[in-house]
């Protein structure tokens, strides 16, 4: 098993050094990836309910590291562990510039880069970036993964579609992993699953139930029709007074449901600690799990 862990970039206690200790640690204790969130703007009033919480309530402060900039700030500092957005919202961005960026990336870690995409849920971050309608999210974010796909398999690319075109255009560098890096898909919603499903190589969903998970899972294999195995990620959290026992039952609950790989929220009282339940969990969980 497979187990990253979300880097706490989304909050301005957390000064640049302790990312790096934060993602050094994690690459010498054996994880596979950090995984890093993506706001661009939050607006003050909001009102589309928050999909992961009870109350409909986003819980940030609006504080929020660009996604990319930390990603490549963190790569200089690592050597092996990959890092993946979780996920970048795709409509923000226009696909070749993402395909560009995400590339040159890949190229400068050699070949560390998970690109996590989604639809994203906060119509007035829309409004304000003058993204695609919101309402055509959906749409949007299919053809961006193709068009961005497009844009690294070949030398003179080409990507015909409704929301975006181009021909005859050489991105350069290509992704040092050919086709592609892995794309996996975020969000919890039946259309989320089908897109991984259809169009991706992995699904990350965030705060659901094991139950729900392989549900889930169960309708992603049905869509698939590729021979490729899916990565499908579980969001594993674990409270900051979890024992061991605790957390490898509910490690074994969400590998029940389908799971093949772990984005693990810690929680911890301060950074300190932080640093401490990661080398925890790699010593009191991971063999267990």
């Amino acid at each position: 098993m497979q187990f990253g862990l979300h880097l706490p970039a989304s909050s301005s206690a957390v000064e640049s050094d302790d990312l790096i200790r934060f993602t050094r640690q994690a690459e010498t204790l054996g994880f596979y990836c950090v995984t890093v969130a993506d706001h661009v703007i939050v607006p003050k009033n909001i009102s589309v309910p928050y999909p992961y919480t009870v109350d409909g309530k986003y819980p940030g402060t609006g504080y929020h590291l660009e996604t990319l900039t930390t990603m490549s700030f963190l790569a200089g500092a690592t050597q092996r562990i990959r890092l993946a957005t979780s996920v970048m919202i795709a409509p923000y961005r226009n696909p070749i510039i993402t395909a560009k960026m995400l590339a040159s990336f890949d190229v400068l870690s050699q070949g560390r880069v998970i690109v996590g995409l989604g639809v994203g849920w906060m119509k007035e971050e829309f409004d304000n970036l003058k993204a695609p309608r919101f309402e055509e999210r959906g749409r949007v974010t299919d053809e961006y993964i193709h068009a961005i796909g497009a844009a690294w398999e070949a030398d003179v690319a080409r990507f015909d579609g409704q929301t975006v075109a181009f021909r005859d255009v050489m991105v350069a560098p290509r992704p040092t992993r050919q086709p592609r890096p892995p794309i996996w898909v975020g969000g919890n919603s039946r259309a989320a699953v089908r897109r991984a499903a259809r169009h991706a190589d992995g699904w990350i969903p965030w705060q659901l139930a094991p139950d729900d998970f392989a549900a889930a899972v169960a309708f992603a294999r049905r869509e698939r029709s590729s021979d490729t195995p899916i990565e499908l990620v579980a969001p594993l959290a674990v409270a900051a007074d979890a024992a061991p026992a605790s957390v490898v039952e509910e490690a074994g609950r969400w590998r029940h449901a389908g799971a093949s790989a772990f984005q693990v929220g810690l929680g911890a009282r301060s950074f300190a600690e932080l640093l401490e339940r990661i080398a925890w969990f790699a010593r009191d969980v991971v063999p267990q799990v």
